[in-house]
């Protein structure tokens, strides 16, 4: 085992101290730190995880703009939005499947993604070098190869085949490595999963609020197998999570988005984020502010840059009665709805509308509307940065255990539990029950619960995807089947030297 560590470890000097902060719930970063062989054999690898979480946070590829792109731009449910006339290159490869192979938004993308992944690998080798197998070790062991599993689900699923790094980078060569199959990918992500959920704590908490627990271990290795159609594995593992007796739905689904929903019951994961009530402290995360509404500042609507806004499909998708619609979508020219996670505040006119508003689009996502007094006691109207970014709900698992056994009961021998769980998140949303008929209508069902239950929050593409879907739904806007996987970056091509093969479909 490597002895000569250096002491001092140059991405924990890009890291933070995770802390709790007085008046403050969340789990968060505070000033750079250093680390010595001393302090790693007596306190486990805390600092460089900490900064796994801080990267997180901080990295485009997961919180702003080009995740948007690709989880949500790329569906039936949202578009680029914004101003036309701004980032208006984004709309012909994410909005009409017009995929370009060297664009700021998939770059970055890719790099976010690879840089996650080097930061737990480098934890992962630094804990194996030490010999370190105390609990918090093992735990903080498991928290990396989550992210490392986190990271590989979102490249699988977005480009197919990808070099898989699981080795500590010592000099960029040793990257430059052709790409691994798909299996392997998932290979490693069940590994790491696996090892993730045998060796996290069921919850944290106070303490921790926000921090990788057993059951987001279950939940994305769940989603992972659904996404292969391993229905019986992702019904093992999404009844695992629902029996844990950890997690609930939350009473009001508006309630969920709003800050005092953060880390509630039904949180399985998500990114945090802070700013104090007087702006004077700041670890946020640009996931809301990218999404605010857009308008000039003497509006009094310069909420954010007004991009990932709902389409006229999504509005239309909701049945009548559903509260889901209201908390997930805010009208420009009406009330913001007080009953739905409003404040009482009626927007402008839109551009659409007679007679014509400041406003540039009709919809906007109401999942990150925040608070305006909040708003005004920061300091930034128009960069709401203290919103978590919501990554894995409950509801998510109930519907993908209802999925999967749906799958699995051909005959409706499972008929009953089906019901159940679908008609658990139907009432959350003011909806009567529905009954089974039979494995096909169910299916149906569920993809309707999916769509309107996560809308505009970045799972409707690749659940189009895997539902074999895309073409019918998706192919009006431009999709055809080659769109399933984006392109990789092209400057990653040409660094590598002829090593790294663009996807076929792409060549």
């Amino acid at each position: 085992m490597k002895k000569n560590i250096k002491l001092l470890f140059t991405m924990l000097a890009l890291s933070s101290m995770i802390v709790m902060l007085a008046g403050c719930n969340k789990f968060l970063d505070r000033k750079p730190l250093t680390a010595t062989l001393d302090d790693l054999n007596q306190g486990g690898l805390e600092g460089q995880i900490y900064g796994l979480y801080s990267n997180l946070r901080g990295s485009a590829g997961f919180t702003t703009i080009p995740w948007l792109a690709m989880h949500d731009f790329r569906s039936d449910d949202s578009e680029k939005g914004s101003d036309p006339s701004d980032g208006a290159e984004w709309v012909a490869p994410f909005d009409k499947f017009q995929y370009v192979k060297d664009l700021w938004a998939s770059n970055q993308y890719w790099d976010d993604h690879y840089s996650l992944i080097n930061l737990a690998n480098t934890a992962i080798q630094t804990a194996d070098s030490l010999q370190l197998s105390d609990a918090s070790s093992l735990v903080n062991i498991a928290e990396a190869k989550f992210f490392r599993a986190f990271a590989y689900f979102d490249l699988v699923r977005t480009y197919g085949e990808v070099p898989k790094i699981d080795f500590r980078v010592y000099n960029a060569s040793q990257a430059n490595i052709k790409k691994s199959t798909t299996s392997d990918i998932y290979a490693l992500i069940d590994a790491d999963l696996a090892y993730a959920a045998a060796h996290l704590p069921p919850v944290w908490g106070n303490q921790y609020p926000g921090r990788l627990t057993a059951g987001a271990a279950k939940t994305l290795q769940a989603k992972a197998y659904l996404f292969r159609g391993n229905w019986a594995s992702a019904k093992t593992l999404a009844d695992q999570v629902m029996t844990s007796g950890a997690y609930s739905l939350y009473s009001s689904y508006y309630g969920i988005f709003k800050d005092a929903g953060e880390n509630c019951s039904e949180s399985i994961f998500e990114i945090q984020a802070y700013v104090s009530p007087n702006g004077s402290i700041s670890n946020g995360c640009g996931f809301a502010t990218t999404q605010g509404v857009r308008a000039s500042t003497a509006s009094g609507w310069n909420l954010g840059w007004g991009w990932n806004t709902p389409t006229d499909n999504l509005v239309a998708a909701y049945e009548a009665g559903d509260v889901r619609k209201g908390s997930t979508i805010l009208f420009s020219g009406q009330s913001d709805d007080p009953s739905t996670g409003g404040y009482g505040r009626v927007l402008p006119n839109s551009t659409f509308d007679v007679p014509a508003g400041p406003l540039p689009r009709k919809y906007w996502n109401k999942k990150i509307y925040a608070d305006p007094a909040y708003r005004a006691s920061t300091g930034k109207s128009d960069n709401p940065e203290w919103i978590n970014k919501r990554v894995f709900r409950y509801s998510d698992v109930v519907l993908m255990a209802a999925e999967a056994a749906n799958e699995l009961s051909a005959t409706g021998a499972d008929s009953v539990k089906i019901k159940e769980l679908v008609n658990s998140v139907r009432s959350r949303a003011g909806l009567a029950s529905i009954n089974y008929v039979n494995q096909a209508t169910m299916r149906a069902a569920i993809m309707q619960e999916r769509r309107v239950e996560f809308g505009v929050e970045g799972e409707r593409f690749f659940d189009l995807v895997r539902w074999g879907k895309a073409v019918e739904v998706l192919g009006p806007l431009g999709y055809v089947e080659k769109c399933k996987y984006y392109p990789i970056p092209q400057p990653a091509i040409d660094k590598s030297g002829g090593k790294l093969i663009q996807n076929p479909d792409w060549q």
